[in-house]
């Protein structure tokens, strides 16, 4: 386990270093939500019943825009090829690239959320449903991400297929993190559910996620 923390510190300093790809994250974030108001007009409820779901979806897509660098960096310096070959498991390569994902691009943009939510007239009692919510939720997007970064490693134009892969298998993850916060808004009491489930599917994740970037791994460096 000492080596798994020692790959999550060495991708996090860099991720800190190089700073382009959380600054370009949560810019886009920032940029696609503040647009929202005025496409849609100065309508506050309409605002406000959708708030949810534009943050949910908005947190998706920036998220999905720094997913091609988990692996990418690693594979063009040969650094990927050597930790193939270490002593620490590639699933556990895997496992370790997609939590350092997580901390520097998923939990910010989750802590952003609610003032961004101040932009679309979200209602105040959905703002902590709305901060667990994405908390639960966003290592599924890391970890969901990281097969299709895997996956799209050695692929001409990756972007457009990156996003093709992960973006249908996000679609749970969105529909019971929506739910969740639309539960928390009109009381419903169908929030700890939605939550659960949200839970399971980042656990889920969190099990099936390495196994099958190692898998494509190994696939696309032979």
């Amino acid at each position: 386990m000492s080596s798994f923390r020692a790959l999550v510190r060495r991708d996090l300093t860099l991720a800190v270093r190089e700073g382009g790809a959380i600054g370009t994250a949560l810019g886009f974030f920032l940029l696609v939500v503040a647009l929202m108001p005025l496409g849609l007009g100065p309508d506050l409820n309409l605002l406000a019943r959708i708030a949810s779901g534009i943050l949910w979806i908005a947190l998706l897509l920036s998220a999905l825009l720094s997913l091609g660098r988990i692996f990418e960096s690693d594979h063009e310096d040969g650094a990927l090829d050597v930790m193939a070959t270490g002593s620490l498991p590639l699933e556990l390569v895997a496992a370790a690239k997609a939590t350092a994902h997580w901390i520097t691009t998923g939990i910010p943009l989750a802590l952003l959320a609610p003032m961004l939510g101040l932009l679309l007239n979200l209602d105040g009692a959905a703002y902590p449903a709305l901060v667990a919510t994405m908390l639960a939720g966003t290592p599924a997007v890391s970890f969901i991400g990281a097969i299709g970064a895997a996956l799209t490693l050695n692929a001409r134009r990756g972007g457009l297929l990156l996003a093709l892969v992960v973006l249908p298998l996000y679609i749970p993850t969105l529909i019971f993190g929506i739910s969740a916060v639309s539960a928390a808004t009109l009381k419903t009491g169908a929030f700890e559910s939605s939550f659960l489930i949200l839970i399971a599917l980042s656990l889920g994740s969190l099990v099936l996620g390495p196994l099958a970037a190692a898998a494509a791994l190994r696939i696309q460096m032979q």
